[in-house]
């Protein structure tokens, strides 16, 4: 057994579901990269889409049973902090799944192994490939144990946006307001990332990625104050 097999095994063994389908679960831990993007490689992306659906299903619904009397918009706020990419980086590390993960060398090399972009996806994968493995009870109780830090970390109080923090670190210092600029896009239409730069006066800009440009904007701004201020 190779180093990346004894991973998976162990993977299988935190998550507790052995996969009945063996090819199923190697698709969901294949990045891109692999095979150059070649259509005969079969990658996660797919089974990203369906994941994401199954997890906002399983998040809407285990919010909704322990909030009976929260009005929408304060569930939606609750539901963006269960379902984004950085929650599902987060579980994915508790699983271990960044060493089970299947992907180029040159990839691998520039660091996206530990991507919460990339890790985020084959999460949500994973979350699929388990509801087409064996159905939405086994997903459920992938979901429920791993995410229970994560219902957790909702109780913790609440900070403010980074880019208000940014904005009013700069406008204390007498700065001009920050700004922000789109400097990349990949990925496909259902799962775009986005590279945002964030500049304040003569500071050098900093880069930070996210699903949306909101998302990236936030992490750019995260990453200013934390080179300028440590953190907050």
């Amino acid at each position: 057994m190779n180093r990346r097999e004894a991973a998976v095994a162990e993977l299988e063994g935190r998550i507790g579901h052995v996969f009945h389908d063996r090819e199923l679960l190697e698709r969901a831990l294949t990045h891109a990269s692999v095979g150059d993007g070649a259509l005969k490689v079969r990658h996660y992306e797919r089974l990203e889409f369906l994941g994401d659906r199954v997890l906002n299903l399983l998040a809407a619904e285990r919010l909704m049973a322990l909030n009976s009397e929260a009005r929408e918009g304060e569930m939606s706020r609750l539901m963006a902090g269960l379902v984004n990419y950085h929650a599902c980086a987060r579980v994915a590390r508790r699983i271990g799944l960044p060493n089970a993960l299947r992907m180029a060398a040159s990839a691998s090399k520039i660091g996206a192994r530990d991507k919460d972009t990339v890790l985020g996806d084959a999460c949500e994968a994973l979350i699929g490939a388990i509801y087409i493995d064996d159905g939405l009870e086994a997903a459920r109780a992938f979901f429920l144990e791993f995410w229970a830090e994560e219902f957790a970390r909702l109780d913790e109080p609440q900070i403010k946006d980074p880019k208000t923090q940014l904005q009013e670190w700069a406008q204390g210092r007498g700065m001009p307001l920050p700004l922000y600029k789109v400097v990349g896009r990949e990925g496909p239409d259902h799962a775009p990332s986005f590279t945002v730069s964030v500049t304040v006066g003569d500071y050098e800009p900093e880069l930070a990625e996210g699903r949306s440009r909101q998302e990236a904007e936030k992490a750019a701004a995260t990453v200013m104050l934390l080179k300028r201020e440590g953190p907050q």
